[in-house]
């Protein structure tokens, strides 16, 4: 297939064009930043709706958005204009060219209230960051039928900083570590995320999917398993609330999500604590 990806510059972008191509397909990666891409930022109508329409893909995988949750509650109406109006313009382009397009979206467009949540259970965000998704979500699915929404949490990947590290580095430095107890979630390993997502698009099955690491755990059990494995066992870990950890936006507190919808298509991504040994492994971390 031909596909294009946006928001090839960043980790997940830059291993789907990556996991796409050994797949065989002919894939041009796009971003408002970063070397071997083609310029665009999808904020951009009549420019996104150009590039689309001199590319002619049959698909278009829409990770590109503004990820910073502390910034969008900083700014909530430029989170829905890059992440909601940017998919839109982006779902449009596809539209015209008959193109199919894949949105990853986020956990956070539910409230936490009633986790772990399925597909299809009634979205509620509680911040902009995840109202801006919603609106991304919203917008797809008028403009497109020919759509995939993918959902995720709680993100890892190599080649820049993520939770893991941090943890790690302020272990490292001796830092006194403590982690909010009370937020539940998906650690999600990006090189599983990019298979599934490129495996997902070659089943013609549109719809809308959560693929995340199967398993949940909270903010502190996650760091608390990244430490035993990379050797800080005897590295004390403070239990926190999320109350004692103030911060601009704030997080739906119980969020996990379970996949469905991909156990239909054979897709199904590994036990959490299976990524992180994998990534620990792949950065000559475990121990």
């Amino acid at each position: 297939m031909k596909i294009v990806v946006t928001g090839a510059a960043g980790r997940l972008g830059g291993k789907l064009v990556t996991v796409l191509r050994e797949r065989g397909h002919d894939v041009t990666g796009v971003d408002v930043v970063g070397d071997q891409v083609q310029k665009i930022d999808v904020t951009d109508f009549a420019a996104t709706r150009g590039l689309i329409g001199d590319i002619q893909p049959d698909v278009i995988l829409h990770p590109a958005a503004w990820t910073d949750v502390d910034g969008c509650a900083r700014e909530p109406e430029k989170a829905v204009q890059v992440n909601g109006f940017g998919a839109q313009n982006v779902a449009l382009a596809a539209a015209q060219v008959q193109a199919a397009v894949l949105y990853v979206s986020s956990n956070e467009v539910f409230d936490g209230t009633g986790g772990p949540y399925r597909e299809y259970d009634a979205t509620r965000p509680v911040n902009p960051y995840g109202y801006s998704k919603w609106v991304g979500e919203r917008a797809i699915l008028h403009v497109n039928p020919k759509h995939y929404i993918v959902r995720t949490a709680w993100l890892f990947a190599h080649g820049g900083k993520n939770f893991i590290q941090t943890i790690l580095g302020a272990a490292q430095a001796g830092k006194r570590l403590r982690v909010v107890a009370d937020e539940v979630a998906n650690p999600t390993y990006n090189d599983d995320l990019a298979d599934a997502i490129s495996a997902l698009i070659e089943t013609g099955r549109y719809g809308v999917y959560h693929f995340v690491n199967e398993g949940q755990c909270s903010r502190w059990a996650f760091a608390r398993y990244a430490l035993d494995q990379a050797g800080f066992q005897d590295t004390p870990l403070e239990k926190i609330s999320s109350a004692e950890w103030p911060r601009p936006s704030t997080p739906p507190p119980y969020c996990g999500l379970v996949n469905l919808a991909g156990q239909q298509v054979g897709i199904r991504l590994r036990p959490w604590q299976q990524a992180v040994d994998a990534f620990l492994s792949k950065e000559g971390l475990l121990k």
